[in-house]
């Protein structure tokens, strides 16, 4: 049931996309542009993964008409107000980020100048050329190692156990003092573990694939203990966009209230990690027409690392009338199907 305050795309305004050549900037873009809303967008197209994929995706961006492609780094304030002053969005949706638990822990410096000084520029930007909606990527990650499960936007998350948690925390606090000040009506969005088709090869079932076919054993690090595995809440990347979509003209409304909210975005069906492989070798069994089992050598827990995700979407679904669905057989077929296709397995 859609909330009866719910308002449907809006194909007139302007959506400006950070990050459009990312794995979810991508498809948040070509989903408003096959509606055939005007999409500018941004990305630096750093070398953190494999650039060609990036570049993969912008091509299938290139045919459409409304859609303006700009390169350009978010930290590069100049540009950054250049760009809102030039196209005036309505809408913004800040996806750009250095992305990555792990990594924060081998090179902070990429996070404080993407994920704080980037998106400062972004809330200057709102702030001096006002906006109807800012969106910008949050992340489960801000849940830390919190114990109670489903994690709710209510729950306390002043305890990140990363850098990269630590950013994204920022980021909400940032949002809601520039709504407080600016009245700049921002939404924050904790995405679960998305995954799918041209997604992120740094990501752990992209990374099992590449070294299965590779030769290589897979590392998994949850200590071998099957008992007390892993759970993460995986999300289809078209369920997530689907989210993001019906929340873009949907602004929080201010009063006497600040107008900033911030929404899960999960599957709100956490699987254990052991589960997660061996429906991925199953599915990849099923494109090839052969059995694949990966090598599995298991690993003591990485720091940063926490034991489970699991996404309360009550809020989602109350506001917006949606509640992800994709099963992690369905949406790991397709991954298993595209990336056969893309790298051309036989």
């Amino acid at each position: 049931m859609i909330s009866k305050n719910y308002k449907p795309l809006d194909e007139s305004k302007t959506y400006l996309i950070t990050g459009a050549a990312g794995f979810i900037g991508y498809f948040l873009s070509k989903k408003l542009l096959d509606q055939g809303c005007k999409v500018i967008g941004i990305d630096n197209i750093n070398d953190y993964y494999d650039v060609n994929l990036k570049y993969a995706r912008l091509e299938k961006l290139k045919p459409f008409e409304r859609f303006t492609f700009i390169k350009c780094d978010i930290s590069d304030k100049e540009t950054v107000t250049k760009t809102f002053e030039e196209y005036k969005p309505n809408i913004v949706v800040n996806l750009a980020a250095q992305a990555g638990v792990r990594y924060s822990i081998e090179n902070p410096d990429v996070y404080i100048q993407s994920n704080i000084i980037g998106f400062y520029n972004i809330l200057e930007a709102c702030r001096n050329n006002p906006v109807d909606h800012l969106v910008y990527a949050s992340s489960s990650s801000v849940y830390g190692a919190n114990k109670k499960v489903p994690f709710s936007e209510t729950d306390f998350v002043d305890n990140p156990v990363s850098l990269y948690a630590a950013t994204k925390k920022s980021n909400e606090l940032m949002a809601y003092t520039y709504s407080h000040l600016y009245k700049i009506p921002a939404t924050g969005l904790r995405f679960f573990t998305v995954y799918g088709p041209l997604g992120r090869p740094d990501m752990a079932y992209f990374g099992f694939t590449k070294k299965y076919f590779a030769g290589k054993p897979i590392k998994i690090f949850n200590n071998g203990d099957f008992e007390h595995d892993l759970y993460r809440d995986f999300t289809y990347i078209d369920d997530i966009v689907e989210g993001i979509e019906r929340l873009l003209s949907n602004p929080p409304v201010g009063g006497n209230k600040v107008a900033h909210q911030v929404f899960n975005i999960g599957n709100n069906n956490p699987e254990k990690l052991m589960v997660f492989i061996e429906t991925l070798e199953k599915c990849f069994s099923n494109t090839l027409g052969k059995a694949v089992v990966f090598e599995k050598i298991f690993e003591p827990i990485k720091p940063g690392d926490v034991p489970a995700t699991y996404a309360s979407t009550e809020l989602l679904e109350r506001v917006v009338g949606f509640k992800p669905k994709t099963s992690i057989k369905e949406g790991l077929q397709r991954f298993a199907d595209w990336y056969c296709e893309y790298y051309q397995v036989k």
